[in-house]
């Protein structure tokens, strides 16, 4: 029998955390473990209650959320599902949190579609609490280093060995095209920041987000990047050094015209799962740009992008693939690793030299 996943629901509002706790338990497999009315609360109730997740609101009184998720990161990390607003203000504090150490998030206004809220809440709290353990793991690790002496430090916490597939992405190539969900916005930016601004390729980015997120996510990027992050208009032209961030209910591909490439923001297929869906940008990159192109699938929950990198490596294109160990979700790098449509099979944090070096060949 599967043990029960326990959350710690945190929330200011009584009407919401009841909301929450009726959401969750509608399921056999959650229990709420505990509630909390403020930030003070919920940094004692973790510590007593070791809950698999939490959610957590930003606006609280006595400490508000970025503050409670700050602390609880330093003393007792666990996988933290932010319930977020979606003014323009609430799109940058959840990216806020996210950096922070939040895995994910979920727009409040969700709420008032009681069944879809549900199913969405659900699904997510069973997601991230696979990464209890390894948060666990991961704090313990860092604060035996920060403890041990130096000479320690290289003898007995080298990083693990990871083994990886055959590096067999050759190059040039100069389009990317990303796809990228749950826990998506911290790897898209450890990435990119670490691209060259000359950088021989256009990057084009499908993160699952809604919205008012993606306009406030590409100008955070631009910020901390060395080339150019911009949320994408139909018709731009391929630009190297350059980033495209899909519109949220929209989508991104490629088109011809003429004989040049461009970029298509549409609003086809409408009834796609999800809006920007990684499928149409990578069928469309596939079939536009074929071997031009080198496609990364980043962590994120189901399978979307799966069939639309069946079209991309049929026309010669390249995948590369988070790694299990580096995901929030382990869902769509496994759906093309267990399709053995992977050519790299990478960790986060290595991502960005494999870019640079297929790019360039």
């Amino acid at each position: 029998m599967k043990s029960m996943i326990r959350v710690l629901v945190v929330d200011d509002s009584s009407f919401m955390r009841a909301s929450l706790v009726s959401q969750l338990e509608n399921d056999q497999e959650i229990k709420v473990a505990g509630t909390a009315r403020d930030g003070l609360e919920a940094l004692a109730k973790a510590k007593e209650l070791d809950p698999d997740v939490i959610t957590l609101d930003v606006e609280m009184p006595r400490l508000g959320g970025l503050e409670t998720l700050k602390q609880l990161m330093q003393t007792n990390p666990l996988p933290v599902l932010m319930i977020s607003s979606l003014t323009a203000e609430g799109a940058e504090t959840t990216l806020k949190a996210l950096e922070l150490g939040a895995l994910d998030f979920i727009p409040k206004t969700l709420s008032t579609d009681k069944e879809k809220f549900g199913q969405e809440i659900r699904r997510k709290v069973k997601a991230l609490a696979r990464r209890k353990t390894i948060l666990k793991l991961k704090y313990r690790r860092i604060n035996r280093i920060v403890d041990a002496k130096p000479t320690l430090v290289t003898a007995h916490f080298s990083p693990p060995t990871v083994e990886h597939t055959p590096p067999t992405c050759k190059g040039p190539r100069d389009l990317v095209v990303i796809g990228v969900s749950t826990g998506g916005p911290p790897v898209v930016q450890t990435v990119l920041s670490a691209l060259p601004e000359k950088i021989p390729a256009c990057i084009l980015i499908a993160q699952h987000m809604p919205a008012t997120f993606t306009g406030p996510f590409a100008k955070r990027l631009n910020k901390v990047c060395q080339i150019t992050v911009t949320e994408a208009v139909d018709g731009d032209k391929f630009q190297f050094g350059h980033a495209y961030v899909c519109p949220g209910g929209k989508h991104i591909g490629i088109r011809m015209r003429g004989p040049l490439p461009e970029i298509a923001v549409t609003d086809e297929p409408r009834d796609a799962l999800y809006k920007p869906t990684v499928n149409v940008l990578m069928e469309t990159a596939g079939r536009a740009m074929g071997s031009r192109t080198l496609g990364v699938m980043l962590t994120g929950m189901g399978s979307d992008g799966c069939e639309g990198a069946k079209v991309l490596r049929e026309k010669g294109g390249c995948l590369i693939a988070q790694s299990e160990a580096s995901c929030v979700v382990y869902g769509m790098p496994k759906a093309v690793v267990d399709a053995k449509l992977a050519n790299l099979i990478l960790d986060a944090d290595d991502i960005a030299n494999a870019i640079i070096k297929t790019v360039k060949g």
